[in-house]
């Protein structure tokens, strides 16, 4: 059986204000939706947030409980939310009301975890980032490491240091995923191929890079894995990203790969392995871009047993 992954960071609600005068309420939060996705694909996940005693925070306990995953968080004032206010071409402007202190985390109990990772706000706003950090620091000993940066600019320092602190991230994972869209943002101008380079010089065994409808690609000391876009009707892209993430992770459980200890075998994966990776969290992203929210998919929805990671697996024990 899979050992747990634990998930560290933010859950929220997505308050949703229509050009028509409709407002929609729904929890999210880019590691709670990560945590989501993982206990829809059946596996072992645990969440490590900060929920207020409200009627917002019970929804999105709720909401994960569904999913089988486990949630433990500490106390905020209040259930964070993101809102949302739509024109008539859907165009979006946000606003955010979101506090992280990191309570809690240091101090928190973690036995059989084989993966734990984190990403987005969690890991830039002050003062949490850096219990979070420490909580990774801590746990790379024991377990694999993986991370999202999901930048989200309206909430982020200067953007120097935003850098900094995304690169420390980095140095601490093995396997780090990113969009386009954030790297155009923390180094402008700068090929996203050179910056997924340099950023496996830093330390991870794996940098995955995702170019929305174009696919994605990865990298790794082996060299550089491309794979296509899949064909779908698109109805939003909420949440696609946090499931491309968990898909991912999933696989490197699929294949053994849930500690410490198989961190050598992720640096030695090898091209054929990670293309098939990067297929079956394609094809799991694919499907929740075409239902509206971040409403990602069951294991069934996917085909059933998955082929791709069985060739993985083989490929890896080869």
């Amino acid at each position: 059986m899979s050992r747990t992954v634990l998930v560290v960071g933010e859950a929220l609600v997505d308050v949703v204000h229509r050009a028509d005068g409709r407002v929609d309420e729904s929890p999210g939060g880019s590691p709670a939706n990560v945590a989501l996705a993982l206990g829809r694909l059946g596996d072992a996940a645990l969440f490590l947030t900060q929920l207020g005693d409200d009627p917002r925070g019970e929804r999105i306990r709720e909401w994960l409980r569904e999913a089988g995953v486990r949630v433990v968080s500490s106390t905020a004032a209040h259930t964070a939310t993101a809102t949302a206010h739509l024109d008539e071409s859907g165009s979006a402007r946000y606003e955010f009301d979101i506090s992280w202190s990191g309570d809690g985390i240091a101090a928190a109990h973690h036995d059989d975890i084989g993966i734990v990772h984190t990403g987005s706000i969690a890991a830039s706003m002050t003062p949490g980032a850096a219990a979070v950090r420490a909580l990774l620091t801590e746990m790379r000993a024991t377990s694999l490491v993986t991370y999202d940066p999901n930048v989200r600019p309206a909430l982020l320092p200067d953007h120097p240091q935003t850098v900094h602190d995304v690169e420390g991230f980095v140095a601490l994972a093995d396997l780090v995923k990113a969009s386009d869209e954030d790297l155009a943002w923390l180094y402008p101008g700068v090929d996203p191929l050179e910056v997924a380079r340099s950023w496996l010089q830093r330390g991870p065994s794996a940098v995955v890079v995702t170019t929305g409808a174009n696919g994605a690609f990865g990298v790794t000391r082996g060299g550089v894995t491309q794979v296509r876009g899949r064909s779908v009707d698109v109805v939003d892209t909420v949440g696609a990203g946090d499931t491309f993430m968990s898909a991912l992770i999933h696989g490197l459980l699929d294949l053994g790969l849930d500690s410490a200890g198989s961190r050598a075998a992720l640096q030695s994966i090898g091209d054929d392995s990670l293309a098939e990776l990067l297929r079956f969290s394609a094809r799991a992203a694919a499907v929740t871009v075409s239902r509206p929210g971040a409403d990602p998919p069951l294991l069934g929805e996917l085909g059933g047993p998955d082929q791709a990671a069985a060739r993985t697996r083989d490929a890896v024990d080869a």
